[in-house]
């Protein structure tokens, strides 16, 4: 039997059961449930037939057996989470073990007036009317199959509802870790971000895991930026060199809202990434900063799409890459300017740099323009190391090994100096040296400052 239909069944007989298990739901809730499962039976796993997915097969992730996880933190030292934390940097900390909320690991604080942070599961269960307007809402209908079985099956994850004019001085960090176990395991959290009008917060979506065991995370976030909100995301992924980790994050901007993305993916054996982003009204501002750092026979995709549907959007997107050994990124990025989205300035950059013959970058940027008064532009570049800044650090006593990681932890340090949050920067740099084998990080400062 085909293994993708094999696991096809499996999964839509765990929805079955589910579905039984929601008797006592919302209506819209359990309608929202039956839409992704029947999305899920119709088109099930995409496959590199599927334009999008052209260059990622699934087939490892479809040929294994992954358990969805029962709720049971209770075996997690809270002392195994302290280096997953930023130094000096106070946050409301909410943990979530194999996707499910730990309230005995988390400390959130005290939370402003006119602030809602909690566990989804809790949210459905205590103030599902709050949510009913908003999930679901932002996954594009049409959306892949990985998407729809995160909607069937999703148990917990992340609810920050930002009221109008509240803005919260402290990061929110969600830290989603993965506990290994005899079994591969399955989890699938599911966050809902909602900023209301004048709301400002910055969001930390932090995956990594305990161990080096093998499981997947399907993970998808929806964000709601009100006119005039101002919303910060930060999506940290280093799982483990055994994981598979497919994400979604869609955003919707409103009058003059304002979204900044950035994705940092160091882990993971095969990882997706899809992020769309809809500017739905006039002055929306929208960022995307991407890297991607990899090696042996990782593969990472980024999938991002920006739909410009009404005037005077702005747009930045810059993505870099660094590949070693017989890895393999792709980086498909879409940008639409629709008729009316007059005035749109969007510009997307995507550079890669390959440290081995074996390495492979597949880049594929794409402007789709409907409007006659719009100034866009894109760019993509694949390639190696400069020889003559090679030459130049060799001719300063720097040895040719040491040389090439300076100049490849320079190139990727400028999408990190692009975070505003000085902590979070400065532990990603130390993680980036240590995974390009930088050993004098303040040499590496001195020479490219």
């Amino acid at each position: 039997m085909n293994p993708n239909s094999t696991a096809k069944e499996t999964y839509l007989d765990a929805m079955g059961v589910a579905e039984k298990g929601l008797a006592k739901a919302p209506s819209w809730l359990r309608e929202l449930r039956r839409d992704g499962a029947s999305r899920f039976a119709e088109i099930g796993f995409p496959t590199p037939r599927d334009e999008a997915w052209k260059y990622t097969d699934v087939t490892p992730i479809v040929q294994t057996e992954f358990k969805p996880v029962a709720e049971d933190v209770n075996g997690i030292d809270p002392a195994r989470l302290e280096g997953f934390w930023f130094e000096n940097l106070p946050s409301h900390r909410l943990v979530f073990v194999n996707g499910h909320y730990s309230e005995k690991l988390s400390t959130p604080g005290a939370w402003p007036k006119g602030v809602t942070v909690m566990s989804l599961a809790e949210a459905l269960r205590d103030k599902a009317h709050r949510l009913e307007p908003y999930l679901g809402h932002y996954v594009p209908e049409k959306i892949h199959g990985f998407a729809a079985l995160n909607t069937a099956l999703f148990t917990d994850g992340a609810y920050v509802h930002l009221g109008r004019g509240t803005r919260l001085a402290k990061p929110i960090h969600l830290l989603y870790v993965s506990a290994g176990a005899a079994d591969p395991l399955l989890s699938q959290p599911r966050n809902l971000v909602v900023a209301e009008e004048n709301s400002q917060a910055v969001l930390i979506e932090n995956y990594v895991a305990v161990g080096e065991a093998s499981y997947f995370t399907n993970a998808l976030t929806e964000v709601v930026v009100g006119p005039h909100a101002v919303i910060e995301h930060y999506r940290l992924q280093e799982e483990s060199a055994k994981a598979y980790h497919i994400g979604g994050l869609h955003a919707h901007l409103d009058r003059d809202g304002r979204f900044t993305a950035h994705g940092i993916d160091l882990g993971g054996r095969l990882v997706r990434n899809d992020l769309r982003s809809v500017l739905d009204a006039e002055g929306a501002e929208c960022h995307l900063n991407g890297l991607y750092v990899i090696g042996g026979r990782q593969h990472v995709d980024n999938y991002t799409h920006i739909d410009h549907a009404k005037p005077r959007g702005t747009s930045r997107e810059f993505y870099k890459g660094v590949l070693d050994g017989r890895s393999r990124a792709v980086f498909h990025g879409r940008v639409v300017v629709r008729p009316d989205a007059q005035h749109t300035d969007a510009q997307q950059v995507n550079n890669n740099l390959l440290l081995s013959r074996d390495a492979e970058a597949d880049t594929k940027p794409q402007l789709e323009i409907y409007a006659d008064d719009v100034k866009c532009s894109h760019g993509a570049t694949v390639g190696q190391l400069d020889p003559d800044a090679l030459f130049y650090l060799r001719s300063r006593a720097v040895d040719e090994a040491a040389a090439r990681d300076l100049l490849t932890y320079a190139f990727a340090r400028d999408v990190l100096s692009r975070l505003r949050l000085e902590p979070v920067r400065a532990q990603l740099e130390r993680n980036l040296a240590a995974k390009l084998r930088v050993t004098a990080l303040h040499q590496a400062k001195e020479v490219f400052q």
